[in-house]
């Protein structure tokens, strides 16, 4: 059986960039050490929110008029604490780029990965609470209902303490463990 940590979307923009916020940057040391505490334990994924120039004529960028995770920018990167910790173990992240809130391929490729061996736990953390981390938590549960999903609160930020709260309840609803 295996374990997986998937790490939601803590790349610069929303962490210091453009979409950045208190919240954001208040669970980033969270967020390493959950890293530092998975490597060995539980294999690592990162999402990465990916956009493309074109970004404002697509329907996110016409309710969201703020470019960021233009791809290859600098706000597009994981936050540098976090590759630090990957790279001090000698290991590369692995790395999943999607151009919406929720990742379908993250999601099949976990459930090929749960075909040739049984995943026991699915943990996430990242953000945002009320969009990504919940878009992907649904996803896998949907791909993976059997799987063992949590969520760990404090390893996740949303666009607001509120709307982080309500993704937090909703998630518990669909069956998802919140821990922290």
């Amino acid at each position: 059986m295996s374990k997986f940590l998937i790490v939601v979307d803590m790349q610069n923009d929303f962490i210091s960039g453009v979409l950045g916020t208190d919240e954001a940057r208040a669970i980033l040391p969270n967020v390493k050490e959950k890293i530092r505490q998975a490597i060995g334990n539980k294999t690592i994924f990162f999402t990465m929110d990916t956009h493309q120039n074109d970004y404002l004529e697509t329907v996110e960028g016409k309710n969201l008029p703020v470019p960021h995770c233009l791809h290859e920018s600098a706000g597009w990167e994981i936050a540098d604490e976090l590759l630090d910790v990957m790279k001090e173990a000698g290991i590369s992240p692995d790395k999943i780029n999607k151009n919406t809130f929720g990742s379908v391929s993250l999601a099949q490729t976990l459930k090929s990965l749960d075909e040739s061996e049984k995943i026991e736990e699915i943990e996430i953390v990242g953000v945002c609470t009320d969009i990504c981390v919940i878009s992907n938590a649904l996803l896998i549960k949907a791909f993976l209902p059997e799987t063992k999903i949590v969520v760990d609160a404090s390893c996740c930020a949303g666009v607001t303490p509120k709307s982080h709260n309500n993704a937090l309840e909703a998630m518990k609803m669909c069956h998802i463990i919140v821990v922290g």
